[in-house]
């Protein structure tokens, strides 16, 4: 006998999940799963309570298996005065998990022979300056190029950059704050610099190849650019926590100089469809997805934990995993792949301030591991 399943409703909120179904046919196996499962809700719904209570304004959090969506929920809101909720489908500033999704791009290019990993940038850059040595393209994707980072008040910039090779300006002719290879420097502006390599290998600006070839391809439907000027639909509000007061408006930035390393918008539901495209080879070769999730090392032979675009880390029980959290104004982000469990976790929260550690998020997605086996 087949007990009809009903799909948990939640409106727009989530995509239909698979029922398992009961009656006399079920296994104490099946069971034991559900309810693995049910626990894993359960804590995934106090953890996100918890980060509300910390002072979060919304946040969405979603968890896949196996490619499959088995936890989507919004909690809190996603803009304070008018009351709107934050639903799955509320966008987020991802910040910098959008080098992810760049160095996706990258790759799709590499396995097109249009771009050398080991070439030097001004290879596909020509009017980046000399900088005495060489800067490869890999070295950019993971952070060994000596690029810098922010300084100063550029994390507020407010001017609208309307191309890539502009965005450059603000740091090409500064000096590198290493040699190349030999130091892990973490830099977003690094990132500036492979959409324009992007821009120059496929012959498109870089937001419209990163559309046809990334978003559009994998079923991104909700990821987009963070563009002020445009409507986006169902962009949540930006709030930052100042310290001993109340939760208030982030002040304005116009993240047109960044797309790459930290200019998407996003939800979590298309995060985890991102992160689950990429367990196995089919959408880039089993050579692409070796290079961003291993580990590079400086020219010394120390292990960076970082490979390009990724994070190579480990959890508190030793689990490998593929990670990158970020930090905008206005946003925090966090995603995580468990390649040997098949578990993709994402959070994203409309404040500046971060709230969860990346343990906090790395025990929800456990949490589901269970279910998994």
């Amino acid at each position: 006998m087949r007990v009809k399943c009903n799909f948990r409703g939640v409106a727009l909120w989530m995509i239909a999940l698979t029922c398992a179904s009961v009656g006399h046919g079920q296994t104490a196996a099946t069971a034991t799963q559900n309810s693995s499962v049910g626990a894993a809700r359960e804590n995934a719904d106090k953890q996100a309570k918890e980060w509300l209570a910390k002072g979060v304004p919304g946040l969405a959090l979603a968890v896949a298996v196996d490619g499959k969506l088995v936890y989507s929920e919004g909690f809190g809101f996603a803009d304070l005065e008018e009351r709107v909720p934050v639903w799955p489908t509320t966008k987020f500033r991802i910040a910098s998990i959008s080098k992810p999704l760049t160095a996706v791009g990258l790759m799709e290019l590499v396995e097109a022979g249009k771009i050398d990993l080991d070439a030097p940038v001004q290879k596909y850059v020509p009017s980046f300056p000399d900088k005495g040595a060489v800067i490869t393209v890999r070295m950019v994707g993971g952070h060994l190029g000596g690029i810098r980072h922010y300084k100063d008040d550029e994390f507020l910039i407010q001017k609208h950059y309307d191309t890539v090779l502009e965005g450059l300006k603000i740091f090409e002719n500064d000096p590198l704050v290493s040699p190349p290879g030999t130091k892990f420097n973490y830099s977003s502006y690094g990132y500036n610099l492979v959409s324009a390599i992007v821009e120059s290998a496929s012959g498109e600006s870089f937001l419209t190849y990163m559309q046809e070839h990334v978003f559009g391809p994998l079923g991104l439907v909700h990821t987009v650019p963070d563009q002020n000027r445009m409507i986006v639909e169902q962009r949540s509000r930006y709030y930052e926590l100042p310290k001993n007061g109340p939760v208030a408006n982030a002040p304005y930035v116009d993240n047109s100089y960044k797309w790459a390393g930290g200019g998407f918008l996003s939800t979590t539901e298309d995060l985890v469809r991102f992160g689950s495209a990429l367990l196995q080879p089919g959408f880039l070769r089993a050579d692409s997805l070796k290079a961003m999730f291993t580990s590079q090392k400086t020219t010394g032979g120390e292990e960076t934990g970082y490979g390009i675009g990724w994070g190579v880390q480990k959890t508190k029980s030793g689990k490998i995993i593929y990670e990158h959290s970020g930090g905008a104004i206005g946003g925090t982000s966090q995603l995580i792949i468990f390649p040997e469990t098949r578990v993709v976790v994402a959070l994203v929260t409309n404040l500046s301030d971060k709230k969860w550690t990346r343990e906090e998020v790395e025990a929800v997605g456990e949490g589901f591991e269970a279910g998994r086996r």
